[in-house]
């Protein structure tokens, strides 16, 4: 039969004096937090008065529109007209299904 030794377990003074220290150690907030300022209140923006609004509206009243100005015929805006009727013309005729073999 073979007997096993057993020996008393020690504890480890050191490592328990600096596990003990490390768990307790508590750093400093001052340096690693940073204070940010909070943000202005903003403002509300200043309403018109009414008699802005009026003089703003009359001004508006009184402008003449922008008018674009006509441009002339052409040959080529005839054609394209025509090719585009033809062309819907072309989508709007009923399409012939051919049987296959």
């Amino acid at each position: 039969m073979r007997t096993l030794s057993t020996s008393a377990v020690r504890k480890d003074l050191i490592k328990d004096l600096y596990l003990r220290e490390l768990k307790s150690y508590k750093p400093p907030t001052k340096g690693n937090v940073r204070e940010f300022p909070s943000a202005p209140n903003p403002e509300a923006p200043s309403a018109p008065s009414s008699a802005e609004l009026s003089s703003q509206l009359e001004a508006y009243v009184k402008q003449q529109p922008d008018a674009a100005q006509p441009t002339a015929n052409t040959g080529e805006s005839t054609s394209e007209s025509q090719d585009i009727n033809a062309y819907l013309e072309e989508l709007q005729a009923d399409v012939k299904v051919e049987a296959h073999h």
